[in-house]
């Protein structure tokens, strides 16, 4: 059933009532939003006491951006996050005002069950229990849902949910929902070390709130009744649905990477000097990039990006390039550095294709290889001693 946004009081209401002793248990799962922290969508647990306007909404996606040291913590990989408690109706406010859906799928759960998850909700909303180390793929609104449901259940979802697999991975998930957000899809993909490329488990894969309403839909008590006894709809998606993904294919990538290292070659001998004004841009853009991949490798918890391979390819390196391209400019020469140098950074890009060859902690990063790749050779080739002579 779909509900008209001023009823949906009445709707949750109406379905099935909650136990004279224990509380119904329910969990909302919201739509993806345009904003880019909105994308991967949001869910919340409902508890409902049976009495009018009592159902609450614990809601674990709060953060403040204007609290003290946000941004730092953010950049370090530190973010937290906080356990909200709420009316449902006031949680969904914000939803129904910028059009992103909304689901309400009820919990077969024994009273002894409901009462517990129920007062460990409200314990846990607590001012002094509320906040929480975030992680966006190990400990979200999402995961926080899922273990308080696997909580009070004894371990059966994670039983029944470790055992599964789509095949589905952290990056191939990120850049789905990612996508349309070009430059927020190009980032998650450069950005993803090799954590992000491990299948996941179903259970795993629950950190999206669409994923865990699936298998919840899909679950069974330890007796083998549905976990889910109904579901309705509390609001309609009148956002843009939730992206559907599809496999990279290299050949662009590769038609690109050749195309631009042949006209490094084709620029390289009278029109040097255009050529260093495009060299200086690529070589700045991927020694700030790489830069950047060092500094969250070494200095943050962000271990989604650790060991990054392609660190190969953003070559911090390159910005030891920029004098040299600076010198051609000037219509001189560079230094006999600058030419090994070139060389180097060449050779590192070759090896970023050892470690996908070889499937060793796997990166799927084949397609910034097939790109990358032959303009680092190109300009190697460019300003080798052979072609100066």
């Amino acid at each position: 059933a779909q509900a008209q946004p001023a009823d949906v009081a009445a709707t949750v209401s109406q379905s099935i009532a909650p136990t004279a002793n224990a509380p119904r248990i329910g969990v909302v799962t919201m739509g993806p939003g345009d904003i880019f922290w909105e994308r991967f969508g949001h869910d919340a647990l409902v508890v409902d006491d049976g009495t009018p306007g009592g159902q609450t909404s614990y809601n674990f996606g709060f953060f403040d951006l204007a609290e003290d040291g946000f941004i730092g913590r953010f950049v370090r990989g530190e973010m937290q996050y906080m356990l909200v408690a709420l009316p449902l109706e006031e949680d969904l406010r914000y939803y129904r005002e910028v059009g992103r859906g909304a689901t309400l799928q009820w919990l077969d759960l024994d009273p002894s069950q409901a009462r517990t998850l129920a007062a460990a909700l409200a314990e846990n909303a607590r001012p002094e229990n509320a906040r929480y180390r975030y992680d966006y793929y190990t400990d979200n609104c999402a995961t926080r849902v899922r273990d308080a449901v696997d909580a009070a259940l004894g371990g059966q979802l994670r039983r029944q949910l470790e055992v599964r697999s789509s095949g589905d991975t952290y990056r191939g998930e990120s850049v789905r929902l990612a996508s349309p957000a070009p430059w927020m899809a190009v980032g998650f993909d450069l950005a993803l070390g090799p954590f992000g490329d491990r299948p996941l488990t179903r259970w795993e894969q629950a950190f999206l709130p669409r994923r865990l309403a699936d298998d919840l839909r899909e679950a069974k008590r330890a007796d083998g009744r549905p976990l889910v006894t109904s579901e309705i709809e509390l609001l309609p998606q009148r956002q843009g649905a939730e992206p559907v993904g599809s496999a990279p294919r290299l050949w662009p990538w590769l038609l690109a990477g050749v195309s631009l290292g042949l006209a490094v070659l084709a620029f390289a001998g009278r029109h040097s000097r255009v050529l260093a004004v495009g060299a200086s841009g690529f070589w700045l853009g991927c020694g700030l990039l790489g830069l950047v991949l060092v500094l969250s490798w070494a200095f943050t918890a962000h271990h989604a990006l650790w060991a990054n391979r392609n660190l190969l390819l953003l070559d911090p390196l390159c910005l030891l390039l920029l004098p040299g391209a600076w010198a051609l400019l000037r219509g001189r020469v560079p230094s006999a550095r600058f030419r090994v140098l070139l060389v180097v950074v060449a050779t590192l890009a070759v090896l970023a294709c050892l470690p996908l060859w070889l499937q060793v902690l796997p990166q799927r990063n084949g397609q910034w290889i097939a790109l990358l790749l032959p303009i680092h050779a190109a300009f190697a080739l460019a300003w080798s001693p052979r072609a100066r002579a």
